[in-house]
C-alpha cells in the first residue's frame, strides 16, 4: 500500500493562549492538487507552514501527527528538516520581494539553494538555476538570472521563486498565496504554470489561498477553514458547485463575478448608525465633478525617460464610481495620484468643479486639497505604526484647524463609527486591527476632511473575499449618503464589475475602451479588454480546464 504523501492528523497550533488550528485532519497524495481555503485568520497559512516544521523555534506549539514525504516532521531532527525543505518539499511565499535578497543576483540565490542541498559545484549549480528560470517562462534566463530581484516585475519575481522551490526538483510544492498581488493576466500566467509542473513534473501541490476562484481554477479537491477548523473538504467540483454547509455557500456568494450585474449594494450589517440609502443614480446623471483632458506624465530624464500616463481623458460625476482596469504598470496608480493632485501632470489639464487646477507648488489648490481624497492600497504603509489610528484620522482636521481637540476627538469617534469600527479603540495602535479593519481606517481618514470625491488605489486587493465584500459595500453606502464621486482603482476584473457604473481599460498608460460597465463587460470592443475577462478565474473548474486549453493555444500561435 503506497503512503500519501502528506499525512496530517489532528494538527492543533497554539500561540500562547490562542489556538490558531484546531484538529485538522487531511491527506495529499503524489502528484495530486489540494486547495486549501478560508478567510484571513483561518488558520490555512499556520497549517501549511506546519508541514515544513516552519513554527519550529517561533514559540508555537504544535500538537498532532504530521507526516511528509516519509518525514515525521514532529519528531525529525534539525538535518532530517533541512532535507525534507529540499528534495521532499519546498515552498512559494505570497510575497516575493521579502523572500528574495535585494542585494544578489535571482540565479546566484537560487544557485545557493541548490549547492546547499546537493552539495554540488559552483558551475553545475549556476547552469541548474538558468535551467529552472527558462523552465518557469523567464525569458532570455541566463542573462535575466544576473538580475536582481528588483528588475523583475511581480510575476517574473513569483516565476523566480517557482523555479527556487523547483531547483532540487520537490515531490511536494506548498503555494501559500502565490497570485495575490498579482493583475489577472499574470495570475493565469503563474495558475498555468503550476498546472503545467504539475503534470510534467508529478509534484504534489498544496495551494493555499483565500481566492475561491484561484482554487477552482487549480486544484483536485479543496478544504474549506474557519477559526483554525475544517468546514468541508472533498473533490472541487462537489464543494464548489453544491457546497453543504452554509459557511462555504456565504463564502461562495460573497465571490464577485464578471458575468453578475451589478446589484445596488445595502448597507454592511457592522456598520452603525447608517443613515437611509437613497435610491442609486444612474451612471453619469449627477454633476460633473472632475475631468481629466489629456493628462500626461512622464518620469526620467534622456535616454531612461518613459510615459505612465499618456493622453488619458475622463470624467467623474457625482454619485456614480469609475472603475479603471488595466494589468500591473498600465499607469493606474499615477492616473489615481494625479487626479487627487498628489502628482503633477507632465501635460493635461484637470478640472474641478469647473475651475481648472494648478501644479503642486500653486497655493490656489490648497483648497482643493480637502475635497479630492485618496485611499491607499496598503493601509500598513499609509499609517504611521507609531500613531493611534485615533490621531491617525484626526490628522485633516489638525491640518484645518477649525476644531479644538475636544470636537476633534469627538468627530473622529463619530468617524470610527461611521465606518463600522469602535470608537473605543480611538487610542490603539494599526498592528492591533486586522487588514480589513486597517481599510476602515484609512477610509474614515479620507472622510475627515468632507471631500467630494475619493480616488481608492487597490482598496481591496490583499483582502479575502468576505472582507472585500464588507468594504466595497461600505463605500457604496457612503457614496449613496454622501453623493461621493468614487475612483475605483483595481486590477480584479470581477470587483470592479460589482462596484462600477462607468469603466474605463487603462494600458501602457491609455484608456483603449471606456463606458457603461455593462457595455465593456458585456460586449467588449477592444482585444485587450476580451484578454483580460478571459484571464479572470471561474468559479466552474470544468469551464477552468476550458479557458486554461484555450490560453494554452492562444500562447502557442
Amino acid at each position: 500500500m503506497t503512503l500519501p504523501l502528506v499525512e496530517v492528523k489532528d494538527l492543533t497550533i497554539d500561540f500562547g493562549m490562542a489556538r490558531a488550528v484546531d484538529g485538522l485532519s487531511f491527506t495529499l497524495e503524489a502528484g495530486a492538487a489540494l486547495g486549501v481555503v478560508g478567510e484571513s485568520g483561518s488558520g490555512k497559512s499556520a497549517s501549511a507552514y506546519a508541514l515544513l516544521g516552519l513554527h519550529r523555534g517561533t514559540g508555537a506549539t504544535v500538537g498532532g501527527s504530521i507526516r511528509v514525504a516519509g518525514v515525521d516532521v514532529q519528531t525529525a531532527d534539525d538535518t532530517e528538516l533541512r532535507a525534507l525543505r529540499g528534495a521532499g518539499a519546498a515552498m512559494v511565499f505570497q510575497d516575493p520581494l521579502s523572500s528574495l535578497d535585494p542585494y544578489y543576483a535571482v540565479g546566484d540565490q537560487i544557485a545557493e539553494v541548490y549547492r546547499v542541498h546537493t552539495r554540488a559545484s559552483r558551475r553545475a549549480a549556476r547552469a541548474r538555476a538558468v535551467e529552472v528560470l527558462d523552465r518557469v517562462g523567464i525569458p532570455d534566463a541566463a542573462r535575466r538570472s544576473r538580475s536582481r530581484p528588483h528588475e523583475f516585475s511581480g510575476g517574473m519575481r513569483q516565476r523566480a521563486l517557482i523555479a527556487m522551490a523547483l531547483a532540487c526538483e520537490p515531490q511536494l510544492l506548498i503555494a501559500d498565496e502565490p497570485t495575490t498581488a498579482l493583475d489577472v493576466t499574470v495570475q493565469a500566467q503563474i495558475l498555468d504554470l503550476l498546472h503545467h509542473l504539475r503534470h510534467e513534473t508529478g509534484m504534489g501541490l498544496l495551494l493555499v489561498t483565500h481566492d475561491v476562484g484561484v482554487a477552482a481554477e487549480s486544484v483536485d479537491d479543496v478544504l474549506v477553514m474557519q477559526a483554525g477548523r475544517e468546514v468541508e473538504s472533498g473533490p472541487v467540483v462537489d464543494v464548489l458547485g453544491a457546497p453543504r454547509r452554509p459557511y462555504t455557500r456565504e463564502l461562495l456568494s460573497a465571490v464577485p463575478r464578471v458575468d453578475a450585474k451589478r446589484v445596488a449594494p445595502v448597507a454592511a450589517p457592522d456598520v452603525k448608525g447608517a443613515a437611509p440609502i437613497p435610491e442609486p443614480r444612474g451612471a453619469g446623471d449627477g454633476e460633473p465633478l472632475l475631468e481629466a483632458v489629456g493628462l500626461w506624465r512622464e518620469f526620467g530624464r534622456g535616454s531612461s525617460r518613459f510615459t505612465a500616463v499618456d493622453g488619458v481623458s475622463l470624467t467623474v460625476h457625482r454619485g456614480e464610481t469609475l472603475g479603471i482596469v488595466g494589468e500591473s504598470g498600465s499607469g493606474k496608480t499615477t492616473l489615481g495620484r494625479m487626479l487627487v493632485r498628489l502628482l503633477d501632470p507632465t501635460g493635461g489639464r484637470l478640472h474641478y468643479g469647473g475651475a481648472e487646477i494648478g501644479s503642486l507648488s500653486d497655493k490656489s489648490l490648497r483648497p482643493y486639497r480637502r475635497e479630492l481624497q485618496m485611499v491607499f492600497q496598503d493601509p500598513v504603509a499609509s499609517l504611521n505604526p507609531r500613531r493611534s489610528i485615533g490621531e491617525s484620522v484626526a490628522d485633516p482636521l489638525r491640518a484645518a484647524g477649525v476644531l479644538d481637540d475636544t470636537r476633534i476627538r469627538s468627530r473622529v469617534r463619530e468617524l470610527l463609527e461611521r465606518v463600522g469600527l469602535d470608537p473605543d479603540r480611538y487610542d490603539r495602535y494599526p498592528h492591533e486591527f486586522s487588514g480589513g479593519q486597517r481599510q476602515r481606517v484609512g477610509i474614515a481618514r479620507a472622510l475627515a476632511a468632507d471631500p467630494r470625491v475619493i480616488v481608492c488605489d487597490e482598496p481591496v486587493s490583499a483582502l479575502d473575499v468576505t472582507t472585500q465584500a464588507q468594504v466595497t459595500a461600505l463605500l457604496a453606502e457612503l457614496q449613496r449618503e454622501l453623493g461621493l464621486g468614487l475612483v475605483f482603482i483595481a486590477h480584479d476584473l470581477a470587483v470592479v464589475r460589482q462596484v462600477s457604473d462607468r469603466v474605463a481599460v487603462m494600458r501602457r498608460g491609455r484608456i483603449v475602451e471606456q463606458g457603461s460597465v455593462d457595455e465593456v463587460y458585456g460586449a467588449p470592443r477592444d482585444p485587450y479588454t476580451k484578454q483580460l475577462l478571459a484571464a479572470v478565474p471561474a468559479l466552474d473548474p470544468a469551464l477552468a480546464t476550458v479557458r486554461r486549453a484555450a490560453r494554452k493555444e492562444l500562447a502557442a500561435t
